[in-house]
């Protein structure tokens, strides 16, 4: 049986440990313990994991603006796919900011990850064609 259940600290290492093992999932210096903590603090009860019998079998980390919902690191092991988990998880995240009055969510995947590409279309998720997303990082922080 899978438990989904909000995120804490203390599952810290088990979530880059998920992560650092999945293709398609990129680590920055933004996902350090530290990080993770603000984060977390910022957007309480709002990023959440699935646990089997066996330890975690996936997660999801989740987070607003105060006006737009954004989703990261979306995850499910491959031995637990195809079992709901992952809209599970997605559902819990887009509750929690229903609740707060965020009807919008956004979320990235990195060019060239079809599998996940195809996983958004099929969940009813649409790929934007009107904007470019453009970052600015500080000098020194090019991992960030």
């Amino acid at each position: 049986m899978i438990n989904i259940r909000v995120m804490t600290m203390d599952d810290y290492d088990a979530v880059i440990a998920l992560m650092s093992s999945t293709p398609g999932i990129s680590l920055r210096d933004a996902d350090s313990r530290e990080a993770t903590e603000r984060y977390l603090q910022r957007n309480p009860g709002m990023s959440f994991v699935a646990q089997s019998d066996a330890g975690l079998c996936g997660c999801v980390m989740c987070g607003h603006d105060g006006r737009r919902g954004y989703l990261q690191h979306l995850l499910v092991l491959p031995a637990f796919r195809r079992q709901g988990i992952a809209h599970a998880l997605v559902q819990r995240c887009l509750a929690s900011l229903e609740a707060l009055g965020i009807g919008k969510t956004h979320l990235d995947v990195l060019k060239g990850n079809d599998a996940a590409a195809r996983y958004w279309r099929n969940q009813g998720w649409t790929l934007r064609q009107d904007i470019d997303r453009y970052s600015f990082t500080r000098p020194g922080n090019e991992n960030a």
